[in-house]
């Protein structure tokens, strides 16, 4: 089943010259979602993961059901302003703008194995952003997993730069 197939592109969003690539149409697709999240459980079933941190908000949709599906608690991480208990966050960049993403500071503890989850992978600013939370927080990022990775716009170099692992689905070229 090709998952690719079932992602939907949106172009000129959210501003010209951006070629959006929706995962809502491979969610709301019984078969699909249910064949990403088996795939993802099946690459990470026999390694050691205490949670899985979802990025705000696509990488809740995945990582929690994957966090679900290996039996482990989950983690989410936050636009600024959104979690009610103590926390701690981290101000990026990216590609249209810039942002800050926030952390209960009791969501990760020192020595945590944290697989780390969004929907796609464009700059990376953001996952670096999250990665350095967690491992602010003491954690060891296991590896950063996403459904789609955008390599034309580096993310995914620029996270395997700083020695960390990167893993996708599937990618779209040019975008």
């Amino acid at each position: 089943m090709p998952i690719k197939s079932r992602i939907r592109t949106v172009p000129h969003y959210p501003k010209p010259g951006v070629m959006f690539r929706d995962i809502t149409t491979l969610i709301k697709d019984p078969i699909g979602f249910r064949a990403t999240i088996q795939e993802l459980a099946r690459r990470y079933a026999d390694v050691k993961i205490d949670r899985v941190a979802g990025i705000e908000a696509r990488g809740f949709i995945i990582g929690a059901a994957l966090a679900f599906q290996l039996g482990v608690g989950f983690v989410p991480i936050r636009k600024q302003g959104k979690l009610p208990a103590e926390k701690v966050g981290h101000d990026y960049e990216l590609e249209y703008g810039t942002d800050r993403i926030e952390m209960h500071v009791d969501a990760v503890a020192k020595g945590d194995r944290i697989l780390l989850v969004d929907d796609l992978i464009a700059t990376g600013g953001t996952v670096e952003a999250a990665i350095k939370l967690i491992e602010g927080m003491g954690g060891k990022l296991v590896e950063c997993c996403f459904v789609i990775d955008l390599p034309g716009l580096g993310g995914r170099a620029r996270l395997e730069k700083h020695g960390h692992k990167v893993f996708a689905l599937c990618e779209f070229e040019g975008d």
